[in-house]
């Protein structure tokens, strides 16, 4: 599951958006993108871009100008140029709510006002990235959870440091450490089999984890049109809120 960019732009909407038409306002919008990469006006497409760009964790998001500039082919390689230099305005993008103009499936997000949001699109060379990323983080975590497919969030709280991972395809492993102590300690807590729970039509989602009566939930909610972020964190016993904090997002 992609993580992070997809839960932005849930597939339920994106089926809904299918047959809508653009305005012509939309239609210069597109392209005016697609200008930008077929005639490589490289200044141009930096001004249109609503930074960071998040990638898929671990990847680290691209946070200006500066790192656009390095990391463009890791991310416009030569296939995703082609899909959209070659997509048709008409066809191929589709207005979706307030979301903004998706291209194909999603693979790349425009703002109404033009600004490029967001990209799902990994090419091959990102995708080497995140292997060697991910490798190195296992190097660093105790014995009890180096064993999983990709990073989903590393939260901190008032009292808690959590780590959330996708163990396999849907499959998700909680760990929580007293606030202060490394992820090379031993958790204080490890649940295995949460759940991802998308919540509304907005991006909002969370992983909730069952340990006997009681529940652990992280929360993630996704602020408004420029995609900000913010996390919480409860523990249920039963049905009854026993404890619930604000928490920051470490790794994003």
């Amino acid at each position: 599951m992609k993580q992070v960019i997809l839960t932005f732009f849930l597939t339920l909407n994106i089926l809904t958006a299918i047959g809508q038409d653009m305005t012509k306002e939309e239609l210069k919008v597109v392209n005016d993108f697609i200008d930008c990469i077929k005639n490589h006006k490289t200044e141009k497409l930096i001004s249109k871009i609503s930074f960071p760009i998040v990638r898929e964790t671990p990847i680290p998001p691209i946070k200006n100008r500066q790192e656009f500039i390095s990391r463009y082919k890791e991310v416009f390689d030569d296939n995703l140029t082609k899909i959209i230099l070659n997509s048709n305005p008409s066809k191929d993008w589709s207005p979706v709510g307030w979301r903004g103009i998706m291209l194909l499936n999603g693979d790349l997000w425009l703002s109404y006002e033009g600004k490029l949001i967001a990209i799902n699109y990994q090419s091959k060379a990102e995708a080497k990235i995140k292997e060697e990323l991910i490798n190195q983080d296992k190097k660093q975590l105790h014995e009890s959870i180096k064993d999983f497919k990709s990073p989903i969030y590393i939260l901190q709280t008032s009292k808690f440091l959590i780590r959330i991972d996708e163990v396999k395809d849907g499959i998700y492993r909680y760990a929580s450490w007293k606030l202060g102590s490394k992820m090379s300690d031993k958790p204080d807590l490890l649940i295995l089999k949460g759940e991802f729970i998308p919540d509304g039509s907005g991006g909002n989602h969370s992983y909730q984890f069952k340990n006997g009566k009681y529940t652990y939930e992280c929360y993630i909610e996704v602020m408004g049109k420029e995609y900000s972020t913010v996390a919480g964190f409860s523990i249920f016993k039963e049905d009854k809120l026993i404890l619930t904090q604000k928490a920051k997002i470490m790794n994003k």
